[in-house]
């Protein structure tokens, strides 16, 4: 392996692990990511840094803020509800693929990511199940499941990209904050899996694109109530 070669891998993987941390909320939006900081946690010079931080800016989720420097990005509302609008569809073909497709073992996995869910909402999750960790894990692998057993690669990459430039634990965060949308949300997953589970495709489609739908307004709104005291807090 070249020089550069070893400088690219290295770039890369500071990149990802970056990326990482802003997807779990450990670097939340709008804190200002400072290039000495990042050197010194991963044991490097500035300039992998730097490298880094332009990539995940190409990528969308970090920008350069006038006397700020790179800054994780807080996306508008009205991407977000773009971007969701587009995902309903991808998923909602994911589901109806799916209806034809998924295994036993799958529709066991819905039920089991679900169960998490519905003993968040009634309260009776007890140890590392009952904490905001678990529901968004559960509520993640819920949907890559149904991705899985599409058995489409170009689908699941399509899916996985718009996934991937928001940060997931906002998904969460927004949920936590309004016990009504997570009856809503764990009532949509319930009717995703009946469809499934009748191998109905279009009942199937039809029930995760409203659902995925109904996800991106509750966080087209929550970003919307937030977003001025990200910018200006």
């Amino acid at each position: 392996m070249t020089p550069q070669t070893d400088e690219g891998a290295l770039v890369d993987d500071i990149a990802a692990r970056i990326r990482a941390q802003i997807m779990s909320g450990e670097l939340p939006i709008g804190k200002p990511l400072r290039q000495a900081a990042l050197a010194a946690e991963f044991g490097v010079s500035r300039t992998p840094v730097r490298e880094a931080l332009r990539q995940l800016q190409h990528g969308g989720l970090i920008e350069m803020q006038p006397h700020r420097g790179a800054v994780v990005r807080v996306p508008t509302p009205w991407e977000v509800r773009q971007a969701y609008e587009v995902r309903a569809e991808l998923e909602g073909l994911a589901a109806r693929r799916a209806a034809s497709r998924i295994t036993e073992r799958q529709l066991a996995e819905l039920r089991r990511h679900n169960d998490v869910l519905h003993a968040a909402l009634e309260g009776t999750a007890t140890g590392a199940s009952s904490g905001p960790l678990a529901t968004t894990q559960a509520n993640d692998c819920f949907h890559t499941v149904v991705c899985e057993a599409a058995d489409n690669p170009w689908l699941r990459r399509m899916i996985d990209r718009i996934n991937e430039s928001f940060p997931r634990n906002v998904s969460s965060m927004a949920l936590a904050g309004d016990e009504r949308h997570r009856q809503l949300n764990v009532r949509q997953h319930d009717a995703v899996v009946a469809a499934l589970t009748a191998r109905d495709a279009d009942r199937a489609q039809e029930a995760m694109r409203e659902h995925v739908i109904s996800s991106g307004e509750h966080l087209t709104a929550w970003y919307e109530r937030r977003s001025q005291i990200v910018f200006h807090g």
